[in-house]
């Protein structure tokens, strides 16, 4: 028996290959899925199953494709309904894997169709769950992302209390846990950077399964302090539910590298998001006039999803040499099928051809540190709501605005104002300073290095209050 946790440290996601015997079962795949089959053809093995833990809100999963290309067998769990064909186990249903059992434990809560997988090894004994976004390693999933349902989120929450009670934590405390995500997910609120960790463990540490707690207290605690879902996230579950085009159709379409003259009949004639992936220390410096950075080397894919609210949206790449392709590839990962091409020769073709370039200013914290002191400044510090109210800097026109609803607060900036703009370490506050800049706002300063840097000044800082409004 072969167990791999193949882990996408962008979307903090875990798919899982298991083999035994020459079978092989893909759990959770990513959409570029050829990676599988590689893998199972250099071990001389067949796919024989997918298995989906639930119907995926974070990224679209491979299982279609992985379908197509190997034949291999759709598995979700009870109540599943796709406009594919699937296998809809029932509860306790059991698949032979070569010389181990899967068995699918139906755990709603997460979402109603929502399972986890219990393999068997080959003695018969209970080896590992495959508990997808039911727990988590700190965690388990946030119960607000069913899809149309008529169930509340304190429905579901009550759902999970009882999946995790019945089926989850009535196994030994040495069953392995392999989760479907790990931290930085939007899945849950408190998980571990551990992906793999023991039952045990978890019944002694997690929260959410104190022996004592009863189903009105679990319901509150998971609920508590819960953002609301990214807005693609639905979208990418519906998509999962649906189908949608293969990813060597899409990256096909997106191969296409474009001069300088074909870039910007684009992006004047098909209204095209011109998407630039640099680095931010590099966008800066120069950039094209109405583009936003979202740089590949940082969350990529999630702030993509989080910002851009069309997945239909035409995209234009800004990328750096060789990195187009990896682009396409992330942004397919959350749906985003619509890039039209990148600008061949990156940004030095774009100022060769005679076009003009725009520039952000950015100055070091030292530099911020003396202005900050002899001159009453507006500061806009853009990090999530949690970092803002754990610490900030302290002042009358330092501002709490959230990158996370940008979109949703773009009429409470004051255009007339110069905004000297930070995150915790420099990377959202140029994406915040691209978006405004490009939607007329050009009075913005970034600082580099961010509140990170901040910390390390004598600058004054406070922690907990009210998140101020512009």
């Amino acid at each position: 028996m072969k167990i791999e946790q193949i882990y996408t440290g962008c979307l903090a996601q875990g798919a899982y290959y298991i083999e035994s015997n020459g079978e092989v079962a893909i759990i959770d795949p990513l959409r570029e899925t050829q990676q599988y089959v590689d893998k199972a053809n250099s071990e001389h093995a067949k796919i024989k199953y997918i298995f989906e833990t639930h119907f995926h809100a974070d990224f679209v999963s491979g299982h279609i494709d992985l379908a197509k290309k190997t034949g291999a067998i759709i598995v979700y769990g009870p109540g599943a309904e796709t406009n594919y064909d699937i296998h809809c186990a029932e509860d306790g249903e059991e698949f032979k894997l070569g010389h181990i059992t899967i068995k699918v434990l139906h755990t709603p809560g997460h979402t109603l169709e929502s399972s986890t997988y219990l393999l068997f090894d080959e003695t018969g004994k209970e080896h590992a769950i495959f508990s997808g976004d039911t727990l988590f390693l700190g965690d388990v999933g946030r119960p607000d992302l069913a899809i149309k349902s008529d169930l509340t989120k304190e429905d579901l929450a009550g759902m999970l209390f009882d999946s995790l009670r019945n089926k989850i934590m009535p196994l030994p405390d040495d069953v392995i846990v392999y989760p479907a995500h790990g931290a930085g997910s939007a899945c849950g609120k408190n998980l571990s950077k551990e992906t793999v960790g023991v039952l045990g463990n978890q019944k002694k540490t997690n929260y959410a399964l104190r022996a004592d707690m009863t189903k009105d207290e679990f319901v509150a605690e998971v609920l508590d302090g819960i953002a609301p879902p990214p807005q693609y996230f639905a979208k990418n579950a519906m998509m999962n539910k649906s189908g949608y085009d293969t990813f060597e159709t899409v990256l096909k379409k997106a191969n296409n590298p474009l001069t300088p003259e074909a870039f910007e009949h684009l992006a004047n004639e098909e209204g095209a998001l011109v998407l630039d992936v640099r680095h931010e220390k590099d966008f800066v410096k120069g950039h094209i006039p109405n583009s936003i950075f979202i740089g590949i080397h940082g969350g990529f894919a999630p702030w993509v999803g989080v910002l851009i609210t069309d997945l239909k949206q035409p995209i234009l790449l800004v990328a750096p040499e060789g990195k187009a392709k990896e682009t396409v590839t992330r942004l397919c990962r959350v749906g985003y099928d619509n890039t039209l091409g990148y600008l061949e020769g990156g940004i030095n073709a774009w100022v060769d051809s005679g076009r003009d370039i725009e520039t952000i200013e950015s100055i070091s914290v030292d530099t911020f540190t003396q202005l900050f002191k002899n001159n009453n400044l507006n500061v806009l510090d853009v990090r999530k709501d949690g970092e803002f109210k754990a610490e900030h800097l302290e002042g009358d026109n330092v501002k709490h605005f959230a990158l996370d609803y940008i979109n949703d607060n773009m009429n409470k900036v004051d255009s007339k104002n110069t905004y000297y703009v930070h995150c915790a370490g420099g990377y959202r506050s140029v994406i915040a300073a691209s978006i405004l800049k490009a939607r007329g706002f050009n009075n913005l300063i970034d600082i580099a290095g961010g509140f990170g840097a901040m910390k390390k000044t004598d600058l004054p800082t406070t922690d907990f209050v009210c998140p101020s409004t512009l």
